[in-house]
């Protein structure tokens, strides 16, 4: 990457910025300054998401079982626990996605060895049912070019996370139902719909294949695998829940 071309990125990133900020949104980036590949893309993420603070972990999906995953960092600040009224400004789309969720226990650094799928899972520390809400510095997040939505952190904008169900090894995902209703109206309702196939593949994709750009998953941090319930709106004032047939419910609020 070129110093010109960086100083273009960054430019991009300023303007998603000032876009998520203001609430002024913007229907695309210029032409001269959407990304190009996925380098172009993950730069302008990780420039967004500093400007937010320590990353609380990633969001992380694949559009169907034989897809590379793509992922995107979340911002610490923007991570709430289950029944959280979620209030301010930036509350603007209020999209939602059910998902299932873990929580690092041990750090796995970079190493010139990869982890193994059980190495992986033993660092988890729990697994959890979550909400992402999707937010978005464009007008209109679908008629945005795919590249630019990338580069706006996947439309990451919040995220809600259940309590731990401790017993997630003998899940059978596959067969996993989960419910999603809004004010008391069920929006969705699915059963083993996650798109990745097998979600637990994700966990040594990103300890592995991600760690050059992540540095390494540290304990603490969030990694949540792709929606399962696709994306439902909600409005001010909703009140929302996520129901997982095992792996349990979580809630939120909007202001």
């Amino acid at each position: 990457m070129t110093g010109s071309r960086e100083l273009e990125l960054i430019a991009a990133a300023n303007l998603l910025l000032d876009a998520r900020r203001t609430g002024q949104t913007i229907a695309d980036l210029p032409t001269t300054l959407q990304p190009t590949d996925l380098a172009e893309i993950y730069f302008v993420q990780d420039t967004i998401a500093a400007a937010f603070g320590p990353i609380g972990g990633y969001k992380i999906g694949a559009p169907n079982p034989e897809a590379t995953p793509l992922y995107a960092p979340m911002p610490l600040a923007w991570i709430a626990s289950s029944g959280s009224l979620l209030s301010g400004n930036r509350w603007r789309i209020r999209g939602l996605e059910a998902e299932i969720a873990f929580l690092v226990g041990q750090d796995l650094p970079s190493r010139a060895t990869p982890y193994s799928r059980d190495e992986v899972i033993a660092a988890m520390a729990s697994c959890h049912p979550v909400i992402e809400v999707l937010e978005a510095a464009f007008t209109d997040p679908a008629q945005a070019a795919r590249n630019s939505m990338l580069a706006d952190l996947q439309s990451h904008g919040g995220f809600v996370y259940g309590p731990a169900y401790p017993s997630w090894q003998s899940v059978d995902f596959n067969t996993e139902r989960v419910t999603l209703s809004v004010d008391g109206i069920l929006r969705v309702d699915r059963t083993g719909s996650n798109t990745s196939g097998d979600l637990v593949k994700l966990l040594p994709w990103l300890a592995n294949e991600g760690a050059t750009r992540t540095g390494g998953l540290k304990a603490g941090q969030w990694i949540t695998t792709g929606s399962w319930t696709g994306n439902t709106l909600a409005s001010a004032g909703s009140h929302v829940e996520a129901t997982f047939s095992t792996a349990g419910a979580v809630t939120l609020n909007f202001a």
